[in-house]
């Protein structure tokens, strides 16, 4: 059951669909809604219906990496929490210049354990408006 009891609207990002459906299934099994979707272009899409609090995505990926889908949804999506997962040491350096404009990027490297992702996503719920 998620955290203090709400469901976190979650959207994954990762060009390896094996990836992205996994923590979906993990995030959904946990009492979140979470949808996989699998470029940063149909991440933007599927946003517009799921309205989402946290954004999880991989970095390296064709066409919008997530570092640009993070800054779109800094920009597009204020209250949406996002985490950048990567295996590639280049990608945090990277993300630093993104620091100074005033966007802050959590980034893990992968394998990231699904303990991890569930600790951020329960985080995200301790931010959320109480309910009333």
């Amino acid at each position: 059951m998620p955290d203090q009891g709400h469901s976190i609207r979650v959207l994954v990002v990762d060009d390896e669909q094996s990836v992205a459906d996994t923590l979906a299934l993990i995030l959904n099994r946990s009492g979140h809604e979470s949808v996989a979707t699998y470029s940063g272009l149909e991440a933007i899409n599927a946003a517009k219906t799921l309205q989402p609090q946290a954004l999880l995505s991989d970095v390296m990926m064709p066409g919008m990496n997530g570092i640009e889908l993070a800054r779109y949804f800094a920009e597009n999506h204020a209250g949406c929490r996002v985490l950048l997962m990567t295996g590639y040491d280049s990608a945090f350096e990277i993300a630093q210049s993104f620091l100074p404009n005033g966007h802050f990027m959590n980034i893990l490297t992968k394998p990231v354990l699904p303990q991890t992702v569930l600790a951020f996503v329960a985080s995200c719920a301790l931010n959320l408006p109480a309910r009333g």
